[in-house]
Order: structure tokens, then sequence, then C-alpha cells
């Protein structure tokens, strides 16, 4: 045997032995870059879900707390039979179900049992009485265990017999001024749209799951395995995500991720993350605890479906092939064509694999390990498209939920939080600029009489008709804002005690002259300003507003009063 041929096969035991080695670290880093990228995946796609499911549902929750503290609803659930008040109190629920996403309410009094229902195809609009609860039905126990246990709020997912639907259930309870419990208002979604719209739009490879304090699940794409009516059976006849799970290792340890993000409340959202087996594979679980809801979001992501290890190995064989072809090339060639472009791409991977997605310039290659170079850029194109698309979305949910809470939802003006960050703002550039702002505070005159005589709805009504009068006579670069209940808020800036009076007597005049109820009363208006010099501190400068419009209520009303 001769030198060459001895070289020749010592140099193939060597690089047959280098590329089975090669091939174990590459799989090896491989597997861990994509359980690291699986697990910032993991946090992303879980506040994707959890701000997807909060949108539809937080409007929902805030109108229902409104409709359980409506005044006219509550007068008729402590007087049920009084014909007057049920005639009201219809109006007033019509018009709640009119704003409620899925165009139906409920109302359930303790009184007498009543159960009160209308859908959106106001089929049950002159007789909405359904049917009376039972403490005896097992059906109608999530009623009497709200009552007992009481729950101010509670979401349910539950079948209404009587009423033929199943439904993401929203309850409130209504209270007397005393604190008495007088009966249960809500609204529901229909159950298998919102698992359309919210659960089942999770791409392939991942799975979305809510499930409450006790793990029972609420909201799932696989409706066999929802438990239904969850309030009323006990732990042991409970659906919960244990039953996804298959060791009992991976359940004491979703447990105690659970406990520790309801212990800890969670704020801002913490995500946190665990490999468990579902259905004979391995999922990275990521879980967040949403206190709104007292409810747990848990995504599962099958790693080998979103971001298979078997896609690298074909390369990486490819790989191994290719070098034995090259037995014929000597070293100096071996080199150039082959180690350095793979450590350029052992650089990259590590790189990706210590979570720095940008990308790194490659050497072309040629042959296989061209090919493995391009499919490495594919992989990590395809983990920089996803990661930037995820955080796109989330950043865009962030954005608009920011935007919501700050406008009123009634009358579309800015709210009070908003306004109080806008007034803190023009006061730092007030004390730059040496310019003085004004702030005038409103009060809609004997609102709670408008409540109390015509409804809820013609009281909501005053309130628009007056933001609608703000922004018709404020300038455009000025701001009104709704303050809270009756009171509103208008910014001046720049502005000099003249323009000051000017508008707030214009507001008045106006308000006096254009507003008026559905009695034909008209709609006055209190007024207090206050010109605020630079230097002023928020607090000050609405202490002073404020003490205007107490003395502008206290002369009388329906005037304007300016402070200082």
């Amino acid at each position: 045997m001769n030198l060459r041929t001895r070289f020749l096969l010592l140099t193939a035991l060597l690089m047959l032995t280098a590329s089975a080695v090669a091939f174990a670290l590459f799989q090896r880093a491989a597997e861990r870059i994509i359980e690291h990228w699986g697990v910032r995946l993991a946090e992303t796609q879980v506040r994707y879900d959890s701000a997807r499911l909060l949108q539809p549902i937080g409007r929902e929750i805030a109108l229902a707390r409104q409709m359980a503290h409506s005044q006219v609803l509550r007068r008729w659930a402590q007087n049920p039979d009084d014909v007057a008040l049920y005639t009201e109190a219809l109006a007033e629920m019509e018009s709640f179900r009119n704003n409620f996403q899925d165009r139906s309410y409920f109302v359930a009094l303790r009184k007498t049992g009543a159960y009160y229902h209308n859908n959106a195809a106001n089929e049950f609009g002159e007789a909405p009485l359904r049917y009376h609860l039972k403490e005896s039905e097992p059906a109608d126990a999530w009623f009497f265990t709200l009552i007992r246990e009481q729950r101010d709020f509670h979401l349910n997912i539950n079948p209404d017999v009587p009423l033929g639907v199943t439904k993401l259930w929203i309850d409130v309870l209504i209270r007397g001024d005393d604190g008495h419990i007088l009966g249960v208002v809500g609204t529901g979604l229909e159950l298998d749209g919102f698992i359309r719209d919210v659960i089942d739009v999770s791409p392939p490879g991942v799975s979305t799951l809510f499930v409450d304090h006790s793990g029972a699940i609420q909201l799932f794409r696989d409706r066999e395995l929802i438990d239904y009516a969850s309030i009323v059976k006990q732990a042991a006849e409970k659906k919960t995500v244990d039953r996804l799970l298959e060791r009992e290792e991976d359940r004491a340890q979703l447990r105690a991720m659970m406990a520790q993000l309801r212990a800890s409340g969670a704020l801002p959202m913490t995500v946190l993350s665990h490999f468990v087996k579902v259905g004979g594979e391995r999922n990275l679980a990521g879980i967040a605890y949403l206190p709104e809801l007292d409810w747990f979001e848990i995504t599962l992501l099958d790693l080998d479906v979103l971001m298979p290890v078997s896609s690298l190995n074909v390369a990486a064989l490819a790989f191994s092939a290719a070098l034995l072809v090259t037995l014929a090339i000597v070293h100096l060639s071996m080199t150039r064509l082959i180690f350095r472009p793979l450590g350029a791409l052992e650089r990259a991977i590590l790189q990706v694999r210590d979570g720095d997605p940008d990308p790194v310039a490659l050497p072309s290659g040629k042959g296989e390990v061209g090919k493995l170079i391009q499919h490495f850029e594919a992989m990590a194109n395809a983990v920089r498209s996803t990661h930037a698309e995820l955080e796109h979305r989330v950043q865009e949910r962030t954005e608009a939920l920011n935007r919501l809470a700050r406008i009123d939802d009634l009358t579309g003006l800015t709210n009070r939080r908003g306004m109080t960050e806008l007034i803190v703002e023009e006061l730092s550039r007030s004390a730059r600029q040496h310019s003085a702002l004004g702030i005038i505070w409103i009060d809609v005159d004997h609102f709670k009489q408008i409540n109390d005589m015509l409804g809820h709805a013609e009281g909501d009504r005053a309130l628009t008709s007056v933001a609608q009068l703000l922004r018709s006579q404020i300038r455009p670069y000025d701001s009104a804002a709704r303050w809270g209940g009756d009171e509103f808020l208008v910014l001046l800036t720049p502005c000099d005690r003249t323009a000051l009076v000017t508008l707030s007597e214009r507001i008045r005049a106006e308000a006096e002259h254009t507003l008026s109820l559905a009695n034909g009363r008209p709609i006055t208006l209190s007024i207090g300003a206050y010109l605020a010099q630079p230097g002023e501190s928020d607090e000050h400068a609405l202490l002073r507003a404020d003490e205007a419009l107490y003395r502008a209520k206290n002369q009388g009303r329906n005037r304007v009063v300016v402070s200082g």
C-alpha cells in the first residue's frame, strides 16, 4: 500500500470521524438555538394571545359593570312588581343590549328569581322574562353560587339549556346602596365564534388555551375539553389542564408556575416557560396570569413543527457526503472550500444561539457547503421574519390598548388619565416658554336629577351633547376631556385672561341656548376657570380651577367664576 493510498485512507478516516463529530455538534447546537428561539417565541406569542383576548372582552366587562351600577335597574330590582319601574328598566336593558357586542343581555333578580333575556334578533323585546331560577335546579346553581360566594365579577363558560345557547358569560352582581346583593346582570359572547376568532387563529404548531385559577379549561380549540359551568363543580369533576399533560412532574411544575404568577400579581405581565410532554410530543409551554380575568393564558409550542431539526439534518448529511467527495482535493483546497465557510457558519449559528438574529456576512460557498449556508440563512431569515412579525403585532396591540386607555368610551373625548398627562406636559412647556395656560372645569347642572328622572340613556345623551359642544367651541390646538361622571375639563394653550373668560362664557351661553333634554328643559353648565402661570404644579392649577367651580355652583349654578 503506497503512501498516497495510505494518506487517502487516513484522510478519509479522519474526515469521516470529523464529519460524525461535526454532525453531532451541529445537531446539538441547532437544537439549543431552536430551544432558545422557542422560549422567546413563547413569550411573544403569550403576550400577543393575551392582548387578542383582552381587547374584545375588556369592553364588554366595562359595559356589564356600568349596567350593574345603573340606578334605574337597582330601583327596579328592589321593587320588581312596580310596573312603572319595570317600564324604565326595560328601556335601560334594551339600551345596554344595543351597546353589547353580542346584542344580548340577561338580568336575574334575587328577590323573585326571575330571569330576563333578549338576544340580537330581538326575539324577546316585548317579553324578556324567560323563566324563573330555582335553587333545586342544577342548571341554575351558577346564580346561587355567585350570590353565596359574593363574587362581584365572574366569567363563566356555560350552556343555557332553556335558551338553547352556549356562551362565554360575563356575570356582574347588582348591589344596593347598602351593599346588599339584588341580582346578577351581564351579557354573553357566542362561544364558537369567540373560539374561532381568538383561539383557532394560531398557526400550526401553536396551541392556545385559557384556564381559570383552579386550572379548569375555559377556552380551547377542542370543545370536548372545555370545563363548562366550572363555578358549580367540585375540584375532582373539573376538566383541568392536567388532562393535556402526560407526566405528573409536568403537572406539578405547571401548578407551581400558576401559583407563583398569581401570588405576584404578574404586573407587568410575566411569562414563565417549561418543556412538557403533550400527546407524545415535547412542547414548550408558556404561561402568563391575567389579573383582570383571574385566568391564565397557556401557549403550547411544538418546536418540531415550527422549526424542525430534521430539515437541518438533511443539510448536515449532505455536508458529510460532500466531504467524502472532496477526498481527491488536497488539504489546502479543503481549508479554502470547507473549513473557512464552516467557521463563518459556526460563528453565525453561535450568534443566533446567543440571541442576536441580525444577519451576518457569510461566504457564498460552493457545492453542499453553499447549500448548507443557504439553508441556515433561510432558517435565520425565517426566525427574524417570525420574530419581527410577532413583535410588530404585539406593538400594534399595545399601542391600540394605550390609545383606548386614554379615550372616554361614551363621549370620544380624552379621559381623565389622558388629560392629566397632557396638563403635566403643557405645564412643563409653559415653564420653559414662560407662557400661561387656561384650565376650564365644567359641571353639568343637576345631572343626578337627569339620571333619576329621565333615565341613564338620557343622561348619556346629555353628556355626549356637551362633548359635541366643546369640540365646536374650542380652538383647534386646545383640548377637551371628560374628567369623570358629569365633569369636563378644557385646556387652553396658550391663553390669557381675556381669552379664558371669553371662551368660558361662550361655552356656558351656547349650552344654555342650544342644548336641551327630552322634556325640553335646557342643559346648563357651572364653570370654574383658572389661568395657570409658568412654574405652577398641576395639583395647584387643578385645585384653583376646582375652587372656582365650587363657587360657581354655590352662587346658583349656570355661571362662570374665574379664580385668581
